[in-house]
């Protein structure tokens, strides 16, 4: 081979290693992002006070997620992205799953209220 010719290979080698590269950013830079929303829903639904567990650890890893984005580690960033996302999501579903719990257990309350006061009235009428 030449050296054109080598010179050349290495230019196309090191040109798709650095289309590799950016291609990695892309994805990981979107799963960040999505997490970043996944938290957000999660908090707005009230899973900090409801799980809050589920939510310390999305956020410390959507936390590690970004210094990873920050240090150019596409797959650790995207890979911790994917956790977080996946803890939001269940603190979020332990958050509606204890609020739909409570409001069962509020009309329940008011079910056995509502039935002793037709229990006092039927009775005051038949005597």
């Amino acid at each position: 081979m030449t050296t054109k010719r080598v010179q050349m290979l290495c230019g196309a080698v090191a040109l798709l290693g650095l289309a590799a590269c950016a291609s990695d950013k892309a994805p990981a830079t979107a799963d960040v992002a999505v997490s970043r929303a996944a938290v957000a829903n999660a908090t707005s639904a009230g899973a900090a006070d409801l799980a809050p567990a589920e939510m310390q650890s999305a956020r410390e890893k959507l936390m590690r997620a970004n210094q990873a984005l920050a240090a150019k580690d596409y797959k650790t960033a995207q890979d911790l992205a994917t956790q977080a996302s996946a803890d939001a999501q269940l603190a979020q579903s332990k958050a509606n799953s204890a609020k739909a719990t409570s409001a069962a257990d509020e009309l329940q309350q008011n079910i056995r209220l509502l039935r002793e006061e037709l229990n006092r009235a039927n009775s005051t009428t038949q005597q």
